[in-house]
Formats: structure tokens, sequence, C-alpha cells
């Protein structure tokens, strides 16, 4: 069995591939190509996205636009140095520091 967030792991290599090897026809190596306004403004359109589905579509439709707002996420942050392990780490420390 998998870790239940164990395939965002896998999704963050596979996007690093993505970003080193540029294989011709793959859409991350394209977006990470568009520079990081292009990919920011994916983040913000998936992020529209999720909250349109949360409040008038079916749950599916909310996991589906929730996978894309990750996946932008992801890469977004990759093309900053950073990581959703990064993100985590920050969230940890957000709540150690609460009373």
């Amino acid at each position: 069995p998998h870790a239940p967030l164990g395939f965002l792991t896998e999704l963050e290599a596979l996007i690093a591939q993505r970003i080193a090897a540029r294989p011709e026809g793959s859409y991350t190596a394209r977006l990470y190509a568009e520079g990081v306004t292009r990919m920011a403004q994916k983040v913000g359109e998936e992020g529209i996205e999720v909250a349109l589905a949360a409040a008038v579509e079916s749950a599916d439709k909310l996991l589906a636009e929730s996978a894309d707002l990750l996946y932008h996420l992801a890469l977004l942050l990759a093309s900053r140095g950073l990581s959703l392990e990064d993100v985590s780490a920050e969230l940890r420390a957000r709540h150690a520091a609460k009373p």
C-alpha cells in the first residue's frame, strides 16, 4: 500500500524529470518554459475552478479541479526551488507555534 500522499512525491519527481529533460510534447515542460508568470496564472485559474466547483458542482468535479490545482502548484513550487514538503513544513511550524 502507498502512503496516502505518496503519489504527490512521485508527481514532484515526475515534474522534476520533465523540467530537466524537456521532452517534446510534454505539457509540464511547455508550461515550465513559458515561465513563472504563466505558471502562477495557471495556479490562479485552477484555484478559481476549485472554488466554483465547491460552490456549485459535484464532489467528483471538485476532486478533479483540486487535482489540477495541486499539479499546477507543485510545478510552480518546483520552478522556485520549493516542494510540497516545504509547504508541509511551513504548516507544521505554524501549528507548533499555536498555544
